[in-house]
């Protein structure tokens, strides 16, 4: 697998930057992206983060709707607006912003969680609560407990 996986917990330094882990360094040098982009989760109290894939994804989204229309200023917006776009340091360390603060409640640790074509970052409790509650999801949803999910290829 050539994207984002795995979870890592890494501290905060005295300057509030955080090493993102090896592994995720190299999915983002071998995906192009210079830095790091990054926007607040539309699903949990997390930040998406990752590169070009992450970024081909929204604009893809985007595509959607038409340019001069009301809707893609608001996705725009929300998605490109609301977004940071920090640079990685020669050690592999990024500064954990106000806006990831606050969205994510971060003091002295971070968790980051690979999910494919991006990653995300937590508080490690958070990360906690949340991986375990999407671990009951994806067992249901895998053995077909799920009352009116269907697994793909499956007749709905």
């Amino acid at each position: 697998m050539a994207g984002f996986v795995s979870h890592f917990t890494n501290r905060l330094d005295a300057k509030g930057r955080v090493s993102i882990p090896a592994p995720f360094r190299a999915v983002l040098t071998r995906d192009g992206y210079d830095g790091l982009f990054m926007i607040s989760s539309s699903h949990s109290a997390s930040i998406d983060a990752g590169g070009n894939e992450l970024v081909n994804e929204i604009e893809g989204r985007l595509a959607q709707y038409n340019k001069m229309s009301p809707e893609y200023d608001a996705l725009a917006m929300a998605l490109f607006g609301a977004s940071e776009t920090p640079k990685i340091d020669g050690d592999g360390r990024i500064v954990i912003s106000d806006m990831v603060r606050d969205i994510t409640g971060i003091t002295d640790q971070v968790t980051f969680t690979g999910l494919g074509y991006k990653f995300q970052i937590w508080h490690p409790d958070q990360f906690r609560e949340h991986r375990a509650e999407v671990q009951r999801q994806a067992r249901a949803l895998l053995s077909g407990q799920v009352p009116g999910m269907t697994r793909p290829g499956e007749p709905a």
